[in-house]
């Protein structure tokens, strides 16, 4: 049965969804749609507004919503799916179910082994408090077929320092613009820890049909010069 009237909660899904061919009725501010209905964010949505708009589905993906909002709509009466997504892996299992819930045609993104790591990267996520992507997490699987070694804290996404995160040895800081949007202006601050690549923070997080340009837009800017460098004895 196909479906007209979704609601999205997950960025990535939206994109994926228009790239489907099928237009969200609404979606988070953070959707980076400013001609669709919001309704609210990805933490705190208007449910009273989704229900106003009676979708035949609502979309959430449990690394980006919360489970009290999952419940709340199941018991609202409406149709949830919500992905799961923590590695490339991840991907075509998520938009495979959602693909078929909505007739649609998804050509699945082939992934193969990840090749052995040549760099070890911190990647900031967010300042005061700092905190660092890790494992197990859809970025850094994607780093990790990208030859990049994800290095931080414990967790998938835990606090730490820059004083901790010098002390991984880490041969670059992958700086993306979001969720937190890492600048110029952070460079002197991050140059501690190691040398900057700044990157399009989309391609970090974003899963979906985004996935294979990602991998060609991240490929690109790792092959660049980073940027300054904290003084290391060798």
């Amino acid at each position: 049965m196909s479906v007209a009237r979704v609601v999205s909660l997950v960025p990535s899904l939206t994109e994926t969804l228009s790239t489907w061919g099928v237009t969200p009725i609404a979606c988070t501010r953070f959707c980076e749609r400013p001609d669709l209905t919001h309704v609210g964010g990805t933490k705190n949505p208007d449910l009273a507004a989704i229900d106003a708009l009676a979708p035949d589905l609502v979309v959430m993906d449990a690394e980006e919503n919360r489970r009290e909002d999952y419940e709340a709509l199941l018991e609202h009466g409406h149709e949830v799916i919500a992905t799961r997504v923590r590695s490339l892996e991840d991907v075509n299992q998520a938009l495979g179910t959602l693909s078929t819930r909505l007739n649609v045609v998804h050509d699945a993104t082939r992934v193969g082994a990840a090749p052995v790591a040549t760099r070890r990267a911190f990647v900031p996520i967010w300042r005061r408090p700092w905190m660092a992507l890790g494992q197990p997490t859809y970025g850094a699987s994607l780093l990790a077929h990208l030859g990049v070694e994800v290095v931080g804290p414990a967790g998938p996404y835990a606090e730490t320092s820059l004083d901790d995160a010098t002390a991984l040895g880490a041969d670059v800081v992958l700086a993306p613009s979001e969720p937190y949007p890492f600048s110029t202006r952070q460079l002197h601050e991050l140059t501690q820890v190691a040398p900057v690549i700044f990157l399009d923070g989309r391609d970090l997080f974003w899963w979906g049909t985004r996935t294979p340009g990602a991998f060609v837009r991240l490929g690109a800017a790792l092959a660049t010069t980073p940027t300054g460098g904290a003084a290391r004895e060798q």
